[in-house]
């Protein structure tokens, strides 16, 4: 799994990405404040230019993209090696968001901005169920002597149902869905744990049950998004000990793959039989591929 291919390194600090049914990926370029579309051969097309800092994006009903959009961060080149690097809340943010993007004209519609009056912070990672509503996580904001108490939302594409079902967590950062849709993964980026909650039902915790923590690796890692595999495993992106960690569905074991960024941020699937992994790796700016060990789980609104 580590032989990668180098699909490009030109991008900024880029994340969620979305392998297309034509071969292209699309991802985030936070930094850059764009969603982008990445060619196989390594071409960059700008799709939209939604600003602030776009950070996690799915496919959902009818076509259309959708971006967790965090407001936007300040950034840092290390003086050694030029690796960007995100820092606290961006001097200009204003809030976070959820946009829908058409991906065709480049439209962007903001469709929440708050949920029962209280301001989305920083809107990280997205995952769509099959009936159409979709989870994403608020990773909240960092200043210079405070960060934002968050969690985790449910919503749907019209943009009038948005609901706080988990709350509070430690900067939630990585979502996904069990492949009977039963069972929802948080990933926690500063404790570096991976949590599974049952579903009652779409869009609801089920609270009779309590929620798992997954197996640890044992090393220093902090924790980013995520994506969900065939069998049922859980793919997160690690990052301090930078890779990708693999956690079982029954939440016994957990390895670690490394990769060649302190900030690997995120996994998708695509290609033929979702066999081909795609990776960023974002300090350097890159889209990496490698043959994964099992294909990926099917998409709703994109894969089925």
């Amino acid at each position: 799994m580590t032989d990668l291919v180098e699909i490009t390194d030109q991008l900024q600090f880029p994340e969620g990405p979305i392998a297309m049914p034509d071969g292209s990926v699309i991802v985030v370029e936070i930094a850059r404040g764009t969603l982008s579309r990445v060619s196989p051969d390594g071409e960059i097309t700008v799709i939209a230019k939604p600003g602030g800092g776009p950070n996690g994006a799915a496919m959902g009903p009818q076509g259309f993209c959708y971006v967790c959009n965090n407001g936007g961060f300040e950034w840092s080149r290390s003086a050694r090696q030029g690796l960007l690097f995100p820092g606290n809340q961006a001097a200009d943010y204003t809030t976070g968001r959820i946009e829908k993007v058409n991906i065709d004209t480049g439209e962007v519609i903001v469709l929440y901005t708050e949920c029962d009056g209280e301001p989305l912070k920083g809107p990280n990672d997205i995952v769509f169920d099959a009936q159409g509503g979709f989870w994403f996580t608020d990773h909240g904001k960092t200043r210079a002597r405070e960060r934002d108490r968050t969690g985790v939302f449910y919503a749907t594409v019209d943009g009038k149902h948005i609901v706080e079902a988990i709350f509070p967590m430690e900067a939630p950062n990585g979502i996904g869905l069990s492949p009977d849709e039963r069972t929802l993964y948080v990933a926690e980026t500063p404790t570096g744990r991976l949590w599974a909650y049952a579903l009652s039902a779409p869009g609801e915790i089920d609270t009779s049950v309590p929620r798992r923590m997954m197996a640890l690796i044992p090393d220093h890692h902090l924790f980013d998004s995520l994506a969900v595999d065939a069998q049922g495993n859980i793919c997160v992106g690690t990052i301090i000990n930078g890779g990708i960690t693999i956690h079982s569905p029954d939440g016994e074991t957990a390895r670690h793959v490394p990769m060649p960024d302190r900030l690997t941020t995120n996994i998708c699937f695509g290609g033929e039989g979702l066999k081909t992994s795609y990776i960023t790796l974002s300090t350097t700016g890159k889209l990496v591929s490698c043959e994964w060990e099992t294909p990926g789980l099917a998409l709703n609104f994109l894969n089925k």
